[in-house]
């Protein structure tokens, strides 16, 4: 059996803090911005969500590979995360539709992983200290030579990673005979983003990360949309004049998370790091224009200022994460533009959120 043959492994963190566990499977080393998620479900969801990609996730429900893995839940042509730890995991599983184990998952997308953590204490020296660099490895009798390769791993501040996720090539998702046309930039989208908006009578074209206005005005496309994904948004200025130009004309346009973000540089609002971020199915937001609340799906590290939101005349915002009241939507007030921080899309359990897809649609009805 697999898991009568571990490797013993370790986490080793920029501030010289080391936990140890064992492998499954892959040995060998992989370093990353260590961050944490605390979803009871969908793990194979959040592996292959491109906004993870260069990260090291840790786990913290205490179960993982318990149901397996299944070919149509997956968020991405591949796994995205840069590994993966955990506290016990399940080499079997036990849902009658599941397609293979999660190992059997894992070692197909080559990821280094490690189980036997104690995650709860990872991820309280997480909360404590802020998300860092790490490095997960089997190699435990080098940590000297573990601690130079990372220190030598950029920050996740300033690093622009949208171009490794993102298409290489424009392509098509959904009826092409649907009512709506919607042309996507691709920052690292979720194929449950174009799942929803295809069920909503739309047809959508995705464009490369780095293509200009005059490429998705090209699709004739009746509204525009900012996708999720990885890594620091300031970087992104080919984005955010992409997104000057469509608020410029006043066209509909919707923005997820990372394209949020965007918007938001694209107002002169700026942007930081969080101290750990919001990564979880249960995240509660309040709706400022409602008044109701939202179980929510978040995953992200960076947030846009609120004093700077608050103070733009042109700028009203819309939702608000009621753990730390960080900016969780805005729309502008004179455009044809909204966008929120978390994701609607994902739905784990609650569907609260799906309801911002309609205003899209209705917005893109209206203009």
């Amino acid at each position: 059996m697999a898991y009568l043959k571990r490797k013993k492994a370790l986490i080793l963190l920029a501030d010289g803090t080391i936990f140890h566990g064992k492998s499954i499977g892959k040995e060998g080393t992989a370093f990353g911005e260590v961050c944490f998620n605390t979803g009871t479900t969908g793990y194979q969801e959040i592996f292959t969500d491109p906004s993870y990609y260069g990260q090291l996730m840790v786990t913290t429900n205490a179960h993982i590979g318990n149901y397996g893995t299944k070919a149509d839940e997956v968020e991405s042509d591949s796994i995205k995360i840069a590994g993966l730890i955990c506290k016990n995991f399940s080499f079997n599983y036990s849902r009658p539709s599941g397609d293979k184990s999660l190992e059997e998952f894992l070692n197909d997308n080559n990821l280094l992983t490690i189980s036997d953590v104690d995650t709860r204490a990872l991820v309280s020296h997480i909360r404590d200290h802020g998300a860092m660099n790490a490095v997960i490895s089997t190699d435990v009798e080098n940590i000297e030579d573990l601690k130079k390769q990372l220190a030598e791993v950029p920050s996740m501040e300033g690093l622009e990673l949208a171009s490794q996720v993102s298409t290489k090539e424009p392509y098509y998702f959904g009826d092409e005979n649907a009512t709506h046309k919607i042309a996507a930039l691709d920052i690292g989208i979720k194929k449950n983003i174009l799942r929803n908006l295809a069920k909503r009578d739309a047809y959508i074209k995705v464009f490369p990360y780095n293509s200009k206005f005059e490429d998705l005005e090209a699709f004739k496309p009746d509204g525009y949309f900012l996708s999720n994904g990885p890594g620091d948004p300031e970087p992104l200025v080919e984005a955010q004049t992409v997104a000057k130009e469509i608020i410029k004309r006043d066209l509909p346009l919707f923005g997820i998370c990372l394209g949020h973000q965007v918007i938001a540089l694209a107002n002169g609002i700026s942007t930081y790091k969080m101290h750990n971020g919001h990564r979880g199915i249960n995240h509660p937001v309040k709706n400022l224009v409602t008044t109701k609340g939202e179980i929510t799906s978040q995953n992200h590290g960076f947030a846009i200022n609120r004093e700077e939101t608050e103070a733009n005349p042109n700028i009203e915002i819309t939702h608000v994460h009621l753990n730390d009241h960080t900016v969780a939507g805005i729309k502008l007030k004179h455009k044809n533009c909204f966008s929120v921080q978390y994701h609607p899309e994902a739905s784990p359990g609650p569907n609260d959120s799906t309801y911002l897809f309609d205003e899209f649609i209705q917005n893109i009805k209206n203009n």
